[in-house]
């Protein structure tokens, strides 16, 4: 007797694809448990707003060609303001949103320094969307690599931006750079997907005719060059012990890792 099976083909949308990809970023639970501190943990240093931003990357010419003689910018996960501190001028009044209290400050302090006025709005995005003012401009730089749910996140950037949508992602995953330290300390094989083409699809079938420019990355704050910075930086990013410096030292001074030299790609789309 042949007995039939019924079988059912799921067809995985964009946003199934980006969700699915990232989950495979996710660190061992075994190795996540013994950390001694977060992995997660940000040096606001190295997002820092100085001397090397880059005011004419792709990112920024897109997002300031919008402008008149002035304008306002909302920039989700600012950081220290690096990616909104570019436009101004012509900005002149500029919101960041971002979950950590430092950077917040950092930043409201270096709008302020640039003659334009600050608004900050503390919390993690889409959940203060509700509470967030729309601008001109709304530019979001190296914030979609840890965003799971990819859509409720970009439909709410779209919501906010009266004339254009500016986001600036890594080729692949920013944390690619430190896979042969992973195999290295744990013999662990990282991801190769999702990347910025995937996140072109996703964005795209939520019907946003989405453009993609490749370039070079903007260059990172001065202190992210600091050669003890990022031995501590990714000593916590592999969950290590700090009595492993030394090791953590030894491997990147025969393995540097240059993560200004990866590609940045450009996603914009006009409202």
């Amino acid at each position: 007797m042949v007995v039939e099976r019924a079988t059912t083909l799921t067809t995985m949308t964009p946003f199934d694809v980006w969700r699915d990809d990232l989950a495979g970023w996710a660190i061992p639970e075994a190795i996540l448990a013994q950390a001694p501190e977060s992995p997660w943990f940000h040096d606001p240093a190295a997002f820092a707003a100085d001397d090397s931003i880059a005011r004419d990357s792709i990112s920024n010419q897109r997002a300031r060609e919008v402008h008149g003689d002035s304008g306002s910018v909302l920039d989700v996960g600012c950081g220290g303001g690096r990616s909104s501190l570019a436009l101004v001028p012509p900005a002149n009044k500029v919101t960041g949103v971002d979950a950590n209290a430092t950077m917040l400050a950092n930043f409201a302090d270096a709008v302020r320094a640039a003659g334009a006025t600050p608004y900050a709005v503390e919390g993690n995005w889409p959940g203060v969307a509700p509470a967030t003012e729309p601008a001109d401009v709304v530019v979001c730089h190296h914030v979609l690599y840890n965003v799971a749910e990819i859509e409720p996140f970009v439909r709410a950037l779209h919501g906010h931006a009266h004339h254009r949508v500016v986001v600036e992602l890594t080729s692949v995953h920013p944390q690619s750079v430190f896979a042969p330290a992973w195999w290295h300390f744990w013999a662990i094989v990282r991801p190769s997907r999702p990347t910025a083409e995937s996140a072109a699809d996703a964005i795209g079938a939520m019907g946003f005719d989405v453009n993609l420019q490749m370039g070079p990355r903007s260059p990172l704050a001065a202190a992210a060059a600091d050669f003890d910075r990022q031995v501590a930086g990714l000593r916590r990013r592999l969950c290590l012990p700090a009595e492993r410096d030394a090791e953590v030292a030894n491997w990147l001074k025969q393995n540097p890792i240059d993560a200004g030299n990866r590609r940045a790609a450009t996603l914009w789309w006009d409202v």
